[in-house]
């Protein structure tokens, strides 16, 4: 039989990092493709501790349904640790909890964009997010980014030539791939456009809180006066990704509907996983869990840093992250990045994902490579960075 799918799904493709991970069962692989947490980063005994009381003592909880905004202590707590945060207007703003900041992205374009509506982004950006936004048959439009975000004179002028431009998506703080974090006086300039232009601005801010180098930048939902900012963000980079746990904190109108849609998508997110992300986070040393994510991943991203300083061909460059979980290294333009990737894997037993997998449109072209540092253990970034580094010079210099 032939199937005939929908135009909403027609033209999508399986992510292509899913595709390299799939190299990874090779024992002999070394992944850097990936971008999960740390195993060390797993606060285990107290997840476990805290599981195990809630199961004995308050078992229904866990098990019944639950409403589907979320369960009621996790979002009071994170109405107040946002509005600490500037991330949450009491006045305006409401908060739901998600399946994953991969959801809060989705329901956000659901509930704000029609078939053929604008949606511009960093270009490159999260394949995630892409797939979730083209499966509402957007018009998805790429703006280029430099070294302190997206370029704000192309930005405007896209905003002047595309059609019905409702939503922009960025990732401010280590983006991903790219890992580069957006500068304060880009972000302003960023919300002045939203409000000279009238758009939303769609906040993913997942890697918020792994910041190791570098000074705080506010957020661009804590300059919002208008209601044009919705901020997402997750549970997967600070507990576990496995809770499938995010949260949207939006002006109430954008809430109410998301609300609707996620009643018809998956009634609630996990309520188990809820009461283990709000005991967890109010009862142990929250800021000292922060700060032991931060040292793990400083050490892990300046061990790979250091391999690229002083051992990689110098015709490789790349953009040093103050945090979050990402490398971008880019090679010569007269290189195939592609054919690089792929011998890396195929030949070295090295996998790393190839830049294109992050292109806005399919003519895009990219010369960049993106490398993760969470998941391998030091030694295998020492052993894996080492036969990386040596690839380089034999095909580049």
């Amino acid at each position: 039989m032939e199937y005939k799918f929908s135009d909403k799904v027609s033209g999508l493709q399986a992510s292509a990092i899913r595709e390299i991970l799939k190299f990874t069962s090779d024992p002999e692989v070394i992944s850097f493709a990936a971008g999960n947490p740390a195993p060390e980063a797993f606060p285990k005994e107290e997840l476990a501790d805290i599981s195990a009381d809630l199961l004995k003592n308050d078992p229904i909880l866990a098990l019944q349904y639950s409403v589907t905004e979320g369960y009621t202590p996790l979002r009071d707590f994170l109405k107040v640790w946002m509005t600490e945060k500037g991330c949450f207007h009491k006045e305006f703003d409401e908060l739901i909890i998600t399946s994953g900041g991969q959801q809060a992205n989705e329901l956000s374009c659901k509930v704000l964009l029609n078939e053929g509506d604008t949606l511009i982004c960093e270009s490159p950006s999260f394949i995630g997010s892409l797939n979730a936004f083209r499966s509402y048959n957007v018009n998805l439009v790429g703006v280029d980014m430099e070294d302190d975000g997206i370029n704000i004179e192309k930005l405007e002028n896209a905003l002047k030539t595309e059609k019905n431009v409702k939503i922009l998506y960025l990732i401010p703080n280590f983006q991903n791939p790219t890992g580069r974090t957006m500068s304060l006086a880009k972000r302003k300039a960023v919300y002045q456009l939203a409000c000279k232009y009238d758009f939303i601005i769609l906040e993913d801010d997942p890697y918020g809180e792994l910041r190791f180098a570098g000074e705080n930048v506010p957020t661009i939902k804590s300059m919002d006066t208008e209601g044009r900012v919705i901020y997402s963000s997750t549970f997967s980079k600070l507990i576990s990704p496995g809770f499938r746990t995010g949260f949207v904190s939006a002006p109430a109108p954008i809430i109410q509907k998301i609300v609707v849609c996620k009643q018809v998508s998956d009634v609630h997110s996990n309520i188990w996983a809820q009461v283990l992300c709000h005991r967890f986070m109010t009862t142990i040393d929250r800021q000292a869990h922060l700060e032991k994510l931060r040292g793990i991943y400083r050490e892990k991203c300046e061990l790979m840093c250091g391999y690229i300083d002083n051992e990689f061909s110098k015709k490789v460059t790349y953009v040093k992250p103050q945090g979050g979980l990402f490398i971008w290294c880019t090679l010569p333009d007269d290189c195939d990045m592609n054919a690089f990737c792929t011998k890396a894997v195929q030949d070295y037993k090295i996998a790393i994902v190839p830049g294109n997998s992050f292109n806005i449109k399919e003519s895009d072209v990219s010369h960049s490579f993106r490398l993760n540092y969470s998941t391998p253990t030091n030694e295998q970034i020492k052993k894996g960075m080492e036969i990386l580094a040596r690839m380089t010079r034999e095909m580049l210099d």
